[in-house]
């Protein structure tokens, strides 16, 4: 009498699951398949626990190993035109002129040139004080008048010549005993000062670094990046630059990306009707401003992420980008997190949908793709792991992640072929 135990089908439908996902690790995989084998011959003498934690091991061994599949690309065109015959054409043939987001895309930038000395990029400049907009310098982070510590008065381009379109704090004693805390002041950005960088790779308490030697505004960014990360945000401290800056350029998308890259022996902030931006590709990439008139040749992105303004199911969504597009957006690094969230914030719906789903069977997090989660980005309190819950990412705010149940409806973002 065959008193083997029968497979259980949902651990058989998921072990195949597994096998498509454990290409990455070819030993494991011949250990998972001899396991299948013996399940599909009614041998199957693994203890359910033993292999449900084995799989956990193994999905988190093999699975954070990500072929870089890249949310939009670009493409470098020959063909000389003005600004906005370039703008035109990528209209027409991509998404838009080129936008950068960091130094990766810049990097990115480079590596689709052709040994070419300068090229449009879709950035413009609208000049006039009344146009300008403030940013962080980190890329991502975005400027909100109610969380700002102006000093009273601030900004006020004291002087009238010179624009302040730099910020310090100032020592928070400056002002007692009204002050609470440092206070924000416009200054010129020729002004020199200290500076705090900080470093988003620590793992330890080195996260900041204070800076003695003082620097211009764009010279203290410099240092930061390359020897860092970035300027930080804000830190309470004695009178220091921070990455806080306004100007009047844009993206030619009406993307607010804040990266600014500019080669300052040549940059002129829209002097001389100098008011579209070029790429320096012979001086590591830097930016200067050139005649929108001027032929030259330009770079163009194209978007493969696109955001679909009905509300649906995280079923219906899912099945929509797969019948119409390719799939629901996975996102496996701080860049792509980044890019999705700038196609969120257009939506009709407090949430989007993304391609992330709870697993029951495997007690952990997986994307459409059968990828775990190796990049997160939950808000405090905002996972709860549950057989009926999807994620979708907030549409304002710090564009967190947040389960859902699959029965709400959303709009969402397909990946497109």
């Amino acid at each position: 009498m065959n008193t083997r135990e029968e497979p259980d089908s949902n651990l058989q439908a998921h072990f195949m699951s597994v096998y498509r996902v454990l290409r990455v690790h070819q030993t494991l995989k011949s250990c998972w398949i001899h396991c299948f084998l013996q399940m599909k011959e009614k041998s199957f003498s693994c203890d359910r626990a033993t292999m449900q934690w084995s799989l956990f091991l193994l999905l988190l061994m093999g699975q954070c190993v990500f072929i870089t599949c890249h949310l939009y690309e670009y493409h470098f065109i020959k063909e000389q035109m003005s600004w906005d015959e370039a703008r035109a054409y990528c209209r027409e043939n991509y998404t838009d002129l080129a936008k950068v987001f960091d130094l990766t895309d810049m990097r990115r930038l480079q590596d689709s040139a052709q040994n070419q000395t300068e090229a449009w990029i879709g950035l413009y400049s609208e000049p006039g004080r009344d146009n300008r907009r403030w940013h962080w310098s980190l890329p991502g982070e975005e400027y909100t008048e109610n969380k700002t510590c102006w000093k009273d008065g601030e900004p006020n381009d004291y002087g009238g010549t010179n624009p302040e379109n730099c910020v310090m704090i100032e020592d928070k004693w400056a002002d007692y005993p009204r002050s609470t805390g440092d206070k924000w002041a416009d200054y010129p950005c020729t002004h020199t000062s200290q500076f705090i960088c900080y470093d988003e790779t620590m793992k330890d308490n080195k996260t900041f670094h204070l800076i003695m030697e003082k620097k211009t505004w764009t010279q203290a960014q410099n240092y930061c990046r390359q020897h860092h990360t970035e300027f930080k945000k804000l830190l309470n401290s004695k009178e220091l630059w921070i990455g806080l800056f306004r100007d009047s350029w844009r993206w030619s998308d009406g993307s607010n990306f804040s990266f600014r890259y500019w080669d300052m022996d040549s940059f002129n902030d829209g002097v001389n009707n100098r008011t579209c931006a070029t790429t320096l590709l012979e001086r590591s990439g830097r930016w200067s401003s050139a005649g929108c008139d001027q032929r030259k040749p330009f770079f163009c992105y194209d978007d493969k992420l696109i955001l679909i303004r009905e509300n649906k199911t995280w079923e219906e969504a899912l099945n929509y980008c797969r019948q119409k597009h390719h799939d629901l957006v996975s996102i496996s690094n701080p860049e792509e997190q980044r890019w999705v969230q700038e196609r969120a914030k257009n939506a009709s719906t407090p949430f989007v949908w993304l391609g992330l789903r709870y697993s029951c069977t495997a007690r952990l997090w997986l994307w459409v793709t059968d990828y775990v989660v190796c990049y997160e980005r939950w808000a405090s309190g905002g996972r709860t792991e549950d057989c009926d819950m999807s994620a979708a990412m907030t549409t304002g705010g710090q564009h967190e992640w947040v389960s859902q149940r699959k029965n709400e409806t959303f709009n969402f973002i397909c990946v497109k072929h």
